[in-house]
């Protein structure tokens, strides 16, 4: 298991294709978005000139999934983005994603984390269903994020429902100062 600490190298030849460092193989570009959706980093590198292209293959990989109708990137969030490669925001345009989706990943935590804490309600007939529901839907929702550890939260009297409030709202509110960034 310490290989996973490690990214996977991933090394691009001349002729495009690119080479699994790990399993002496040729992978594409779908194989390396399951790495990731697998919670595996990878790195792709240029052979020849020992060139990161990790940034430029990952952002090719958004780009098909959202060609294909698996929109993920709301419009005005992709509209955001364009205008901050040329506006003084730029600066704290990747601060603020990395903030969000680290949120996002902290809310997916605790979301899972109340769902199974030690609850009153199990007595009740049918709790058991309505919580195996309810983690089917959590994991339909999260799929593709990397699973998280739980973590100890003393404010755990949160239910999911609000944390996903707070979270949409505190996204809002960042969204709302970035667009005035842009004024």
């Amino acid at each position: 298991m310490a290989q996973d600490d490690k990214p996977l190298l991933i090394k691009r030849y001349a002729s495009r294709r690119l080479y699994n460092t790990e399993t002496s193989d040729y992978v594409t570009l779908e194989d390396i978005a399951g790495f990731i959706r697998a919670g595996r980093e990878v790195q792709i590198v240029d052979l020849k000139s020992g060139d990161d292209l990790t940034r430029q293959y990952l952002l090719q990989i958004v780009a098909e999934h959202e060609s294909r109708g698996e929109n993920v990137l709301p419009l005005d969030v992709l509209t955001d983005l364009v205008r901050s490669y040329t506006t003084q925001a730029q600066s704290v345009v990747p601060q603020f994603l990395a903030m969000s989706f680290e949120m996002l990943r902290d809310g997916q935590s605790h979301i899972v984390e109340n769902m199974t804490r030690a609850n009153p309600m199990a007595a009740m007939p049918g709790f058991e269903e309505m919580q195996r529901q309810q983690q089917a839907f959590m994991k339909t929702m999260m799929a593709g994020w990397p699973p998280m550890a739980a973590t100890n939260d003393p404010e755990g009297d949160k239910t999911p429902s609000d944390e996903l409030s707070d979270i949409k709202r505190q996204l809002a509110e960042l969204q709302s100062k970035l667009s005035g960034l842009d004024k």
